[in-house]
């Protein structure tokens, strides 16, 4: 009886084992019926990931589903812009950009900016820091300032304005007393200064948007004069956390931008529209970079819902992005762009974290 039983035990152990090897093994396996960009968008979501670099115009039950659904929340960017219309003005972007904040249940946070185009009224500086002031008190975590300062802007004389003019230098004091974070674009990729090359990931955009190709344009700054005017802000406000948007704009080259991680400890970059250069570049180049440099790069996009968009269509464009985004980032898989075969760079999982998620609370404090 006693040498039955054990061996009744011994059984019911074994088949406990294999049920359980079972049932990993089914949980491991991918869900029946489930695409790639599926099974995707479900690890990214599992890392409460932050899109630190968006444009949002419109208010959607749809569009708020899918945050909801991947669990990831935005940082909403404002920017100044007098080519398009509905970037001219600043005060009705704010009052639409907060409401949307309101509205999103916690997924929505926003990114304000001032004015350079009033530069010249006597009393710029102290209106502009009252404006970003209180849009701190109404919950703007960070204040950016855009590429028309640098490749627009211009003085009574006919000089370009660059971020280090004397006037900007108290608005960026004032974001350092109030704790918070300067988001900055200066310059533009490469291929804008010329010569064409349709084989360029931006140039589509300046097919689109010829006002910002400088090629063919007399006079203008060197984007490395640009780029040197941001530089001697992070010299001068050490304290003041600075994101240098799309790689810094310094996208062709990972040592360039080694290079300013290691000079500035109060900048860092985001990925923001420049994933595909990053794709572009020597897998193991761009993995050693992605890990050494872990606690200095932010995960953005650049996506964008504009308040005339079809909303089914920004959805589509929007989780196509993140999907893909993920599989270059965090699996080994290939992944397509624009014809090519890429393999993703399978980044551990402690960086995945850091880049999706903790670099921008750390950078970005209130995300």
């Amino acid at each position: 009886m006693r040498s039955s039983r054990g061996g009744l035990v011994f059984l019911l152990s074994i088949v406990t084992a294999i049920l359980c090897v079972s049932q990993m093994l089914l949980s491991a396996a991918p869900a029946a019926g489930q695409s790639s960009e599926e099974r995707a968008l479900k690890s990214f979501a599992a890392l409460d990931p932050i899109d630190a670099h968006v444009h949002v115009f419109k208010t959607d039950p749809a569009f708020q589903a899918m945050l909801e659904r991947l669990n990831v929340k935005l940082l909403n960017i404002l920017v100044m812009d007098d080519t398009l219309s509905y970037r001219k003005e600043l005060q009705p972007q704010v009052k639409d950009a907060l409401a949307l904040v309101r509205s999103s249940r916690g997924h929505i946070a926003l990114c304000t900016t001032f004015d350079p185009y009033k530069l010249d009224n006597p009393s710029f500086t102290a209106d502009a820091i009252k404006q970003v002031d209180q849009n701190f008190d109404e919950g703007a975590v960070a204040v950016k300032i855009w590429k028309n300062i640098g490749m627009e802007i211009r003085d009574p004389g006919g000089k370009y304005v660059l971020a280090d003019d004397p006037k900007f230098e108290p608005i960026y004091q004032d974001i350092a007393r109030h704790h918070k974070t300067l988001l900055s674009h200066q310059a533009e990729p490469d291929v804008a200064w010329g010569p064409p090359d349709p084989a360029d990931p931006s140039w589509s955009y300046y097919q689109e948007n010829p006002q910002w190709y400088v090629g063919d344009k007399a006079g203008f700054p060197s984007k490395q004069t640009i780029l040197a005017a941001r530089d001697r802000v992070l010299e001068k406000n050490p304290e003041l956390r600075v994101v240098g948007v799309h790689l810094g704009s310094m996208e062709k080259s990972l040592d360039d931008i080694a290079k300013h991680l290691d000079r500035y400890p109060n900048f860092a970059i985001d990925t923001a529209a420049r994933m595909e250069y990053l794709m572009l570049m020597p897998r193991e180049q761009v993995r050693n970079f992605l890990i050494k440099y872990q606690d200095r790069i932010l995960y953005g996009t650049d996506l964008d819902v504009l308040a005339t968009a079809s909303v089914s269509e920004a959805l589509h464009d929007w989780q196509s992005t993140y999907a893909r985004d993920w599989e270059f980032l965090a699996t080994a898989e290939t992944v397509k762009l624009d014809g090519k075969q890429v393999r993703g760079l399978d980044l551990p999982q402690p960086v995945l974290r850091k880049i999706f998620h903790d670099n921008a609370k750390r950078w970005i404090p209130g995300l």
